[in-house]
């Protein structure tokens, strides 16, 4: 197949895969977009939510319509890096063996991140970014394709450990969900207190996903829309000279590279799902939000005047 009709049949593949996943998710269209683009694109996501707005079904029933395997981590405050990565046990030959922890699964669901010690949520971070898990020494790959989507609850931080700049800089997209509209929250209650229980197909394949991955590097992208990119990111480094007013009275850390890294991947996966052979600036816009959100600091001004990231984002655009 040529890439022209691969991205051809991925419109169609996403259509269909949207339309299977609202069997299940009422609304929330915006959101369950920017998970399929992080996984389009091989990234990981953040979920941001009170608790109740169906993250846990959402990632459930995304990972059963892409075919993938999907496991649950439940962090709490006493949980230890080997009972997410595995341990060695000794079995009746007195032989030390490899027992699999659930981060070996396709798609990771870790579920309210940062209420684990620091020392448990590094323990994500090889398998994020290296796709590969070491226990004693020994490096074990993980199978691929390979997703962390995190949620956090933006309420009761207290006893809570904030994820580090550093971790949160490994989510591709952070994601805030809202409430739905009340028209939405009636087709909810109607259809989870019904006798049905609604079944989702399987769309795509791991091999498949793969494909897609490769289908959306591919994907050109002209001079002027990595400009256009790189200098966004710029725009929200307030120790540069050039930093608008806004930025060095506001801000106290901007984003780093791969911000700019992410904004290109998540453009072309906007345009492919959208039947464009090539990103402009308009794509670039729209993945803005989710991937600079988590990725500038704000200081203390900002905190007492009420100005939000996303006021400071919708500024920069």
């Amino acid at each position: 197949m040529s890439d022209v009709a691969a991205i051809k049949n991925l419109v169609e593949k996403h259509q269909a895969l949207k339309q299977e996943i609202a069997k299940v998710i009422v609304g929330q269209h915006e959101v369950i977009d920017q998970i399929l683009l992080s996984i389009y694109t091989g990234g990981h996501s953040l979920l941001i939510g009170v608790p109740g707005l169906a993250k846990t079904l959402m990632v459930n029933t995304i990972a059963q319509t892409l075919g993938l395997d999907f496991k649950r981590i439940q962090f709490t405050p006493d949980l230890m890096p080997s009972d997410i990565l595995g341990s060695e046990v000794l079995d009746q030959n007195r032989n030390f063996k490899f027992i699999k922890g659930p981060v070996f699964a396709n798609i990771i669901l870790a579920d309210e991140i940062n209420r684990t010690p620091p020392k448990t949520q590094a323990a994500l971070l090889e398998a994020m970014q290296e796709r590969a898990v070491t226990i004693t020494g020994q490096q074990y790959k993980l199978d691929l394709p390979y997703f962390v989507l995190a949620t956090q609850n933006p309420i009761e931080q207290e006893g809570t450990y904030p994820l580090p700049e550093a971790q949160l800089d490994r989510f591709m997209f952070a994601i805030e969900l809202k409430y739905p509209s009340v028209e939405e929250e009636m087709q909810v209650v109607k259809t989870t207190t019904n006798d049905e229980i609604a079944k989702v197909n399987a769309l795509f394949s791991a091999n498949e996903i793969l494909a897609v991955q490769h289908l959306v590097r591919r994907i050109p992208v002209p001079d002027n829309v990595v400009a256009y990119a790189v200098n966004l990111v710029n725009s929200t480094r307030p120790a540069l000279p050039a930093a608008s007013e806004l930025v060095q009275k506001y801000l106290d850390w901007g984003a780093g590279p791969r911000a700019s890294q992410n904004l290109i991947m998540g453009a072309k996966a906007h345009a492919a799902i959208h039947g464009k052979f090539s990103p402009d600036m308009e794509d670039v816009q729209a993945v803005t939000m989710g991937i600079l959100r988590h990725r500038i600091i704000k200081n203390y001004k900002a905190e007492a005047e009420g100005i939000s990231e996303e006021d400071i984002i919708n500024k920069l655009l």
